[in-house]
């Protein structure tokens, strides 16, 4: 979950608009992305139980 925003990652979904392709572990998102909705670095984001 992005600590600035609220928005959350879904790695069954992923993100194909991004290049991420669905079933892509939150570790292997690359250092450089940037949250869709605010544009946070992935170094702002948490792991959170849903």
């Amino acid at each position: 979950m992005c600590l600035i925003c609220g928005w959350i990652y879904d790695e069954e979904a992923g993100l194909p608009d991004e290049g991420i392709a669905p079933g892509t572990r939150w570790a292997d998102v690359p250092m450089n992305w940037s949250c869709p909705e605010c544009g946070a670095r992935k170094d702002d984001f948490e792991m959170v139980a849903i």
